[in-house]
């Protein structure tokens, strides 16, 4: 809520700047490729690609139809969040086009929702501690790299995202307790 209200009374705007004249800096065209690879991580096709991969060769089928629920659940959230909000994107420092509003960054969110539920699931089950570990290592910073990737190709800024991944904490800790997975 704090957040919001910095946002909307632009007191997060010399921050946001700041931050961005910083990437300014040291864009070159290798981070700029590595970072357009690491977002689409967060794409709409790569999450769908990777839930029918999770549909097809996940034995729990819940876990499948479970993401399905998040991902669109999380999406609806996001773009009611956004039209309250209706923050503009950056303009001239963008590398990439998008489109709609910049706050809560929905590639943030989404990504966290997604990632996040198969981290809680891994965490839930009965594989190695040690390959839980290191999976769920991995997990959290392709979440963390999805969310710097949108600052750096300049579609977001650093509050858009910070914003997008605590609304996605939000709705995983509220889902959990809710119980929208049946035991």
């Amino acid at each position: 809520i704090l957040l919001s209200i910095f946002v909307v009374t632009n007191k997060t705007i010399n921050l946001d700047n700041n931050i961005h004249s910083y990437i300014l800096s040291i864009r070159n065209n290798n981070l700029n490729n590595i970072f357009k690879i690491i977002t689409n991580l967060g794409s709409s096709s790569c999450l769908i690609i990777l839930t029918i991969f999770i549909l097809l060769f996940i034995k729990n089928k819940k876990i499948g139809k479970n993401i399905i629920l998040h991902l669109l659940l999380a999406l609806l959230l996001n773009q009611f969040t956004k039209i309250i909000f209706a923050r503009p994107r950056p303009i001239n420092i963008n590398l990439i086009e998008e489109s709609g509003y910049s706050f809560p960054s929905g590639h943030s969110m989404i990504s966290l929702v997604f990632y996040g539920y198969i981290i809680y699931q891994i965490y839930k089950s009965n594989i190695n501690k040690n390959l839980k570990l290191i999976i769920n290592t991995l997990l959290i910073i392709i979440i963390l790299l999805i969310g710097t990737s949108r600052i750096y190709l300049g579609v977001h800024y650093l509050t858009d995202v910070i914003g997008g991944f605590i609304l996605a904490l939000i709705y995983l800790l509220i889902s959990k307790n809710i119980k929208l997975e049946k035991k």
